[in-house]
């Protein structure tokens, strides 16, 4: 089974990828499968939708409606857990603190925090440098990488401003020289939590709602489009599959299984 890395881009909205001219991105659709069209969920906030991505339940299900945590009413496992319990080395990387309870204590192997989210233009560099200081070397089974500083500029400039849009251009290019540093064997899926409007997200609204969702790897389709819809609530089966790891009986999202080879 593969290795599989997780690279978050909080508030990245599809439309900015052309838009901003990212040559990583629009590299991983041509080598990879993707969708431009996938659906965060409500409310389309950074820690609910990411309690929903590692744990493939909605907000109504674990309880994170702001991004102020809550311990669960009724816990399940969620996809670190799930690596934990198949003796799987996982790895964090991020500059945003209340992420450190997307898994329960002794879940990772290692983790890595520096709050550096709102030094423009270049907040996400260190979280970058840490995963390739630890990557190559240790060759951990799952790795995620959050890279908080596009959502931060969407905030202070608002979406698709120039400054944003600036932003989105060079956080990309900090993921090429991400991946270029990344072992052959590892698969990438690189997606968005929420996207925005003006200076602010949260709602339904399709600008808020509507993500980027992007994989690429050993034994997935080059240049596919993925045609069936695509949740939040997704992404945790897809990885458990790339894996080998089983989904738990509670999740209710599903592998997106058009992907694969």
């Amino acid at each position: 089974m593969s290795k599989a890395i997780f690279v978050m881009i909080d508030g990245l909205r599809p439309d900015a990828i052309a838009a901003a001219g990212c040559a990583t991105l629009m590299g991983l659709q041509q080598r990879g499968a993707s969708t431009l069209a996938a659906r965060s969920v409500m409310p389309s906030v950074t820690l609910p939708c990411h309690m929903s991505i590692f744990h493939s339940v909605p907000p109504t299900r674990h309880g994170v409606v702001t991004n102020d945590w809550m311990p669960m009413a009724r816990p399940l496992p969620g996809l670190i857990e799930q690596l934990r319990y198949a003796g799987k080395h996982a790895a964090f990387f991020h500059n945003w603190e209340p992420l450190r309870n997307l898994s329960l204590p002794g879940g990772l192997t290692f983790s890595y925090f520096r709050k550096t989210a709102k030094i423009f233009p270049h907040g996400d560099n260190m979280t970058i440098d840490a995963a390739l200081d630890y990557i190559p070397a240790q060759l951990p089974d799952f790795a995620f990488v959050y890279l908080g500083t596009t959502d931060e500029m969407g905030h202070l400039a608002g979406w698709m401003s120039d400054g944003y849009l600036e932003q989105v251009a060079y956080v990309d290019g900090q993921l090429g020289r991400f991946l270029a540093g990344l072992p052959a064997e590892y698969t990438v899926l690189v997606q968005a939590d929420h996207g925005g409007h003006d200076r602010s997200h949260g709602t339904e609204m399709a600008e808020d709602m509507t993500i980027p969702w992007l994989i690429a790897g050993p034994e997935i389709r080059q240049g596919h489009r993925i045609s069936s819809p695509v949740s939040l609530l997704d992404t945790a089966p897809t990885l458990a599959r790339v894996l080998g790891v089983p989904v738990h009986e509670d999740w209710e999202g599903r592998c997106i299984e058009e992907v694969f080879v």
